[in-house]
């Protein structure tokens, strides 16, 4: 098993024995596979969810990752937290937080942690695989650990955030990228006479968002309807747009140009760095 990454309390060093809710999905099946290649105990149920399976499952585990869509994410844990052990871990990976949060903080009396990991099944170890998580109220220090080592141990790197600094950005950061490409491609379907006119760049930007818009809209619409944010931060582009169509476009490439500039890159840097530190 891997030595886990500096920065995490030595006296809760431990990796959690796991068990993995929603085992059969495409983030499940990664995670109790990296997790088993590591030697973590790991364990996975997945549906039906029969009480056979969840009483198998549950019964030694450290803790519990529900790793199931948001829509579905409250009737998950009412099916599952009766089987629980007392001190288990309740942890998620949806990627929406606040909601969640509260969800499994009425849902189970013992450590919460809800986490983001903000990459999908198909990166590979040895990529840059950054984890969000987010303590609940009455969580300890010595369950934050664990679950960080948890992740350190599959190859991720963690940092903490607050429930609602993270769904304020990922609705910006997730969910506009989602809306406004489903905006731009709506407005231009069935557009026939456009066929002998694509460039380059238009064929980039539909071959980036046709993953996003075929395979996996419906999950990005939940995530969209799921955040409280998304509406406030597809006001703020709005604005953007009212920019553009009173002609002031130089204004807008002075604001874009901010993320290719030196302070951008840096900033970038720095926060990647005491992320890694923690």
């Amino acid at each position: 098993m891997k030595t886990p990454a500096p920065g995490v309390n030595a006296a809760a060093v431990q990796v959690p024995q796991t068990v993995i809710i929603g085992s059969r999905g495409r983030m499940g099946r990664m995670f109790l596979s990296r997790a088993r290649a590591c030697g973590i105990n790991a364990s996975g149920v997945d549906l039906p969810l029969a009480e056979n399976d969840l009483a198998s499952a549950c019964a030694t585990a450290r803790m519990a990752l529900v790793c199931v869509p948001a829509r579905h994410f409250a009737s998950t844990l009412a099916r599952i937290v009766p089987f629980l052990p007392k001190d288990a871990i309740l942890a998620d990976i949806t990627s929406v937080k606040e909601t969640p949060m509260r969800q499994m903080e009425q849902a189970w009396s013992g450590d919460v942690v809800g986490t983001h990991p903000l990459f999908g099944p198909g990166n590979k170890v040895g990529d840059d695989l950054p984890v969000v998580l987010v303590r609940g109220s009455n969580t300890g220090s010595a369950a934050m650990d664990m679950v960080s080592v948890f992740f350190k141990t599959l190859g991720c790197r963690v940092f903490e955030s607050s429930a609602q600094t993270h769904d304020q950005a990922m609705a910006r950061i997730q969910n506009m990228n989602f809306i406004t490409n489903l905006a731009y491609f709506a407005v231009l379907a069935g557009q026939k006479d456009l066929l002998p006119f694509l460039t380059p760049s238009f064929e980039r930007r539909k071959n980036a968002a046709a993953k996003m818009l075929t395979e996996d809209a419906e999950m990005f619409a939940g995530l969209f309807d799921a955040n409280g944010h998304s509406h406030e931060a597809v006001r703020q582009y709005r604005k953007m747009l009212n920019v553009a169509a009173s002609g002031d476009i130089e204004l807008l490439c002075k604001r874009a140009q901010w993320w290719w500039s030196g302070e951008a890159c840096s900033d970038a840097e720095k926060e990647g760095g005491e992320a890694n530190a923690r």
